[in-house]
């Protein structure tokens, strides 16, 4: 064991005292029951949608308990670290509705960035030392490979325990004399766990679980030689999580194997554990089997796949807590939202991230909106992904109102269904404004089905030289069935069918030409409807178009 003022000599001598960080950072006072929960994003890359999954359940948690829903960035591993991840971070728990109470300045048990909380780690590492429940470990790189490789050959656990750990058990003097040679070291845990020992803890969704206990002495802090001095996760977790006062951690089932270290790490520290909850991980159906969704194959893996597409917020709450409680998915949108989730029903195993049953989870959601809410949630999404779109908007309004009353409204039975994500909006809405329509007039264009060029040409002319502005349907349709005839399409489908030769096409196709014309389309709303919403100026100008 190290001399206590051995140890004290390798920290800052103005160190605060494991006393000074407990007055600062006292017990909640929270009612029973409350639950402190934390998400703890890493700086290294996007925000996977599993971490929008579990930050949702802890904001549901922590809300419905009367608790506090802490955002903690744990950013140790700085060499790794992407530039604008955080921001990221804030912009997905912002659009999603699901921003924490303490995060960045917010909260006083800050900071919330492990990078900015080096003092406190030391004084608790120091503390370990001090105990000589950690040690000191100037094992090198070449050293450790070589460990491990002849564990490797031997079929042997791989790791830094028993015989293996060559420093564990090194005498004051050989310590203070690679101290004196300035060689670098990190800091390890002394393991109190034994070859076949097992631990065992209550999960909060999967009951009693019992796991081989841990023996290997982790690193907790980092090599002496970098700056900042910052601990691994492992270490960081535990102080923080104590120090924030968080008493329910929900986390992928991953970490279950880490749980035994953990605890002892709480343990050694004189903390009280924390309670754990693993879910499971969110899945992906490829073939006939599952896999997990992956950061590197799946693009819906990110949280920016959703937001850049524009998924209403809302609907994807929806459907994410209906993977976490299957009763929810049966709930009414709004219903389902204000119900709080149980971890005593989430499943074990990987619920099935599924974009087509989302797709239709968002249509049914945005026909239950108004033109107006429409309106204004496609301009905040386009401000930053379609600015274009925002400018036609704003300058068109009346035309965008007009535009989703098409067929949609509580008057109509079954209404429109093709606007499910906010960038859906060009394709569905776009060829209502004419600064958004390319005109269609290359009469060889694949839309317009093959018809030869002279016929397209003569019946868009005619149809424009004739072309009466009607209210009601029929008749305005009866236009388009007029000019067939004349121009000799066979009056229904069956006829064509019978005798090809005989026709270029059928009413079907003759329409075609005109729902192409106004709509760039082949699959449109009701055509009438459509010309009535644009005005016959702007159809006379889109078919004269066809018509060169």
């Amino acid at each position: 064991m190290l001399d206590r003022a051995v140890v004290d000599a390798l920290f800052p001598s103005d160190l605060p005292e494991p006393s000074f960080w407990e007055e600062q950072y006292p017990p909640r006072g929270l009612g029973e029951g409350a639950k402190v929960t934390r998400l703890g994003p890493s700086p290294t890359g996007f925000l996977h949608i599993g971490g929008l999954y579990v930050g949702s359940i802890d904001r549901d948690i922590a809300t419905h308990s009367g608790g506090s829903y802490i955002v903690r960035v744990e950013d140790t591993d700085q060499a790794r670290e992407v530039a604008g991840a955080v921001e990221q971070f804030n912009q997905a728990f912002e659009y999603f509705g699901i921003q924490p109470d303490e995060a960045d300045e917010v909260g006083a048990y800050g900071p919330y960035h492990q990078s900015q909380r080096e003092q406190i780690y030391l004084t608790y590492v120091r503390e370990l030392l001090r105990a000589d429940k950690a040690y000191l470990c100037f094992a090198t790189k070449e050293e450790l490979a070589d460990i491990t490789a002849r564990q490797q050959a031997t079929k042997l656990p791989t790791g830094y325990y028993g015989r293996w750990a060559i420093w564990r058990d090194k005498t004051a003097e050989d310590v203070q004399a690679a101290l004196d040679e300035g060689r670098p070291y990190v800091v390890r845990f002394r393991s109190p766990g034994k070859a076949g020992e097992r631990t065992s803890f209550v999960d909060a969704i999967r009951g009693p679980l019992e796991h081989e206990a841990n023996r290997n002495d982790v690193v907790i802090l980092k090599a002496s030689d970098q700056s900042p001095r910052l601990p691994t996760y492992h270490f960081a977790h535990a102080v923080d999580d104590h120090l924030m006062r968080v008493n329910l951690v929900i986390r992928g089932e991953e970490w279950i194997s880490s749980v035994p270290t953990h605890l002892q790490l709480f343990d050694a520290l004189g903390f009280e554990r924390v309670e754990y909850a693993h879910i499971a991980p969110l899945m992906k159906q490829q073939g006939g089997s599952r896999r997990k969704l992956s950061k590197r194959k799946d693009p819906e893996a990110s949280v920016e796949f959703f937001i850049e597409a524009g998924f209403p917020a809302e609907a994807v709450q929806y459907y994410l807590r209906g993977l976490v409680n299957a009763r929810l998915a049966e709930l009414p949108l709004d219903e389902a939202l204000a119900s709080p989730i149980s971890l005593a029903e989430c499943g074990v195993a990987g619920p099935l991230v599924d974009l087509v049953k989302l797709d239709d989870i968002c249509a049914d959601y945005v026909a239950t909106l108004s033109g107006e809410e429409i309106i204004a949630r496609v301009s905040e999404w386009a401000t930053k992904y379609d600015p274009e779109l925002v400018e036609v908007l704003a300058a068109e309004r009346d035309a965008a109102l007009a535009a989703l009353r098409v067929e949609r409204g509580p008057e109509v039975a079954n209404p429109r269904k093709d606007l499910r994500k906010w960038s859906d909006f060009r394709t569905a809405y776009g060829f209502f404004f004419p600064s958004l329509f390319p005109l269609v007039s290359d009469r060889t264009d694949e839309r317009l089905g093959g018809l030869p060029p002279e016929l397209i040409s003569a019946f868009a002319a005619d149809f424009a030289d004739g072309y009466a502005d009607l209210e009601d349907g029929q008749e305005w349709f009866g236009q388009i069935r007029e000019l067939a005839t004349k121009h000799g399409f066979a009056p229904n489908p069956k006829e064509y069918k019978k005798n090809p030769d005989a026709y270029p096409g059928s009413i079907r196709e003759a329409a075609q030409l005109i729902r192409v014309a106004l709509t760039g389309s082949k699959a449109s709303p009701d055509l009438h409807a459509v010309a009535r919403t644009l005005g016959a100026d702007e159809v006379l100008r889109r078919v004269r178009a066809l018509a060169g």
